[in-house]
C-alpha cells in the first residue's frame, strides 16, 4: 500500500503552512484555493483518505478541515457525492477582472471565411473516427512522418485528382495545421532559396501578407482591373500568390488567357505560383474551375484546408509541392510530424468512405438556399445595390454607392453585425481606385440565425 498516494483520487495541488498547526494551514490554504478561484465552484475534491496520503499527515486532520470550510459556506459535502467547492461567486483583484473584460459579441456574425459550424457533421465524423481508430497500426500513435499520415496523403491524391484536378501523389502531399502554417513554411522555403519578393493580389488577407512578412519577404500588390487580377508580369518577384478558382474577397475566377500566362511567366523566370484553393468545393452556379496546379505541377504549389468544408478547428491543410520542392518543405516543417495523428486518420476515412462528398454536397445546397435569399434581399430591399461574387464560396460582394462604404460599416455595428467592408481586404501599395462595397459572409450564422442576420443587414444598407 505504500504507493496508494499514485493511483487513488484525484490530484489536488495545496501548499499548507503551518504557524498555527497543520489544520489551520490545511484550512487556510484550501480557502485561499476557492477564494481566488483556482478551485472553481463544483470542482469535486479528493477524498479525505487520499488528500491526507498525498499530504502525508492524519486523515483526522483533511476531515476536520473539510468540516471548517463546510461550516464557512465556502465547502458543501454530501452523502455519494463527496466533498465540492460550494458555489459562489468568485471575487478577483480589481486589476485582474479589470485586464480580463472583454467587449460584448455581435449579435449575428457575416465576417467570411468560417463555415457553419453548427452544421459539422458530428455523428460521421464520429463513426469515421471510430473505424480510424480501430484499424490504426500502433506505430501510427508515434511521432511520425512529418509529411504526415500515408493514409490522409493517398486518400488526399485521389480525392484532389477526382475533384479538383490536381496532379498529385502521395510523395509530393505534405500535411499541415492550416493554410497559415502552410504559408509559414513556403515563406522559409522561398526565403532560403533567395526569393525576396511575392507578388500579391490587390485585394485579399492581411494576414497572408503579414505572414510572408514575418518570413522576411516582401510583398507587392497585383494590378486590378475590370477583368479581376492580372498575374501576368509581377515585376521582380519570385513567387506569386493567388486565389484563382475564386478570387477572395471579389468573387472572381482567374480568366483563361491570365492562367496561362502566369503560368508561362513561373516557366520562363523559374517562379513559383502560390494557388490558395481556400473553398473550392463550393461551387453554384457554373461548372467548376479546376485547380491552377494541373496546367503545370512542377510550377505551382497547391494549398488546401479543411477549415471551410468542414472547420478551422480541425487544423488541417495540406500542400502539394513540384518534387523539386517536397524535401525542402519538409525539412522546413520539421523533424516530426506536427499535425494530430487521429484527425489525419479521421479525414483519411472520411474521404475514402464518401461521408465528405455527402457532406460537401449537402453544405453546398444549404449555402446555394442563403445565397439566393441573400440576392433577393438586397434586390427587393436596396436596389441601389449590387450583388457580386456569388457564383461560387461562402461570402458575397455587395457594392455600395460612393463614399457609403465607412458609414454602413458604423451603422451595422450598431445594429449588432459583424462585417467587413472592402476596404480592409486593399493592400496598401494597390494602384487601383479603391471601390466602396461590404464583404459579406452568410456561411457563419447556424441555419435559426440566418433570417435575422439577413433583416439587420438589409436595415443598414443605402
Amino acid at each position: 500500500m505504500a504507493n496508494q498516494w499514485a493511483t487513488s483520487g484525484v490530484d489536488l495541488h495545496l501548499e499548507p503552512h503551518a504557524p498555527g498547526g497543520l489544520r489551520r494551514g490545511l484550512t487556510d490554504a484550501l480557502r485561499d484555493a476557492v477564494r481566488s478561484g483556482r478551485l472553481a465552484p463544483g470542482t469535486r475534491l479528493p477524498s479525505s483518505r487520499s488528500l491526507a496520503a498525498d499530504l502525508g499527515v492524519a486523515r483526522n486532520t483533511v476531515a476536520e478541515s473539510y468540516a471548517d470550510l463546510v461550516a464557512e459556506g465556502w465547502l458543501t459535502a454530501r452523502q455519494g457525492s463527496g466533498t465540492r467547492v460550494a458555489e459562489r461567486a468568485v471575487v478577483r483583484p480589481a486589476d485582474t477582472a479589470r485586464h480580463r473584460r472583454v467587449p460584448g459579441r455581435p449579435t449575428y456574425d457575416l465576417i467570411p471565411g468560417t463555415p457553419d459550424l453548427a452544421a459539422f457533421p458530428r455523428a460521421e465524423w464520429l463513426k469515421a473516427a471510430r473505424r480510424a481508430l480501430a484499424a490504426a497500426p500502433f506505430d501510427a500513435l508515434g511521432y511520425g512522418d512529418p509529411r504526415g499520415r500515408l493514409e490522409l496523403r493517398t486518400a488526399l491524391a485521389g480525392y484532389l485528382a477526382r475533384a479538383r484536378g490536381v496532379r498529385a501523389t502521395p510523395e509530393t502531399v505534405v500535411i499541415t495545421a492550416g493554410f497559415a502554417h502552410a504559408l509559414r513554411v513556403l515563406g522559409t522555403v522561398l526565403r532560403a532559396r533567395g526569393t525576396r519578393t511575392v507578388a500579391v493580389e490587390s485585394y485579399g488577407l492581411d494576414v497572408h501578407w503579414n505572414l510572408l512578412r514575418d518570413a522576411g519577404l516582401a510583398t507587392a500588390a497585383l494590378p486590378y482591373d475590370d477583368l479581376g487580377t492580372d498575374p501576368g508580369a509581377p515585376g521582380g518577384a519570385g513567387a506569386v500568390l493567388l486565389t484563382p478558382a475564386h478570387q477572395f474577397p471579389m468573387g472572381t475566377a482567374l480568366r483563361p488567357d491570365r492562367r496561362a500566362a502566369v503560368v508561362d511567366w513561373a516557366r520562363r523566370t523559374g517562379g513559383l505560383v502560390l494557388e490558395d484553393d481556400y473553398d473550392g468545393e463550393f461551387r453554384y452556379d457554373r461548372q467548376p474551375v479546376g485547380a491552377l496546379q494541373g496546367l503545370d505541377p512542377d510550377r505551382v504549389v497547391y494549398l488546401g484546408t479543411a477549415s471551410k468544408s468542414l472547420a478551422p478547428g480541425l487544423r488541417l491543410g495540406w500542400m502539394v509541392l513540384p518534387p523539386s520542392l517536397a524535401e525542402e518543405a519538409t525539412a522546413a516543417k520539421g523533424h516530426i510530424d506536427t499535425c494530430g495523428v487521429l484527425d489525419q486518420l479521421t479525414l483519411a476515412e472520411f474521404l475514402t468512405s464518401g461521408a465528405y462528398d455527402r457532406h460537401v454536397r449537402s453544405a453546398r445546397l444549404r449555402y446555394r438556399r442563403r445565397r439566393d435569399a441573400l440576392t433577393a434581399a438586397v434586390v427587393e430591399r436596396a436596389p441601389e445595390v449590387r450583388v457580386t461574387g456569388i457564383a461560387a464560396g461562402l461570402h458575397a460582394v455587395l457594392r455600395l454607392p460612393p463614399g457609403t462604404e465607412e458609414p454602413v460599416v458604423r451603422a451595422a455595428a450598431w445594429q449588432g453585425l459583424a462585417l467587413h467592408g472592402l476596404a480592409c481586404h486593399r493592400h496598401p501599395e494597390a494602384t487601383t481606385r479603391p471601390l466602396d462595397a461590404l464583404v459579406v459572409g452568410y456561411g457563419t450564422p447556424p441555419d435559426s440565425a440566418w433570417a435575422g442576420a439577413l433583416e439587420a443587414l438589409c436595415r443598414v444598407l443605402p
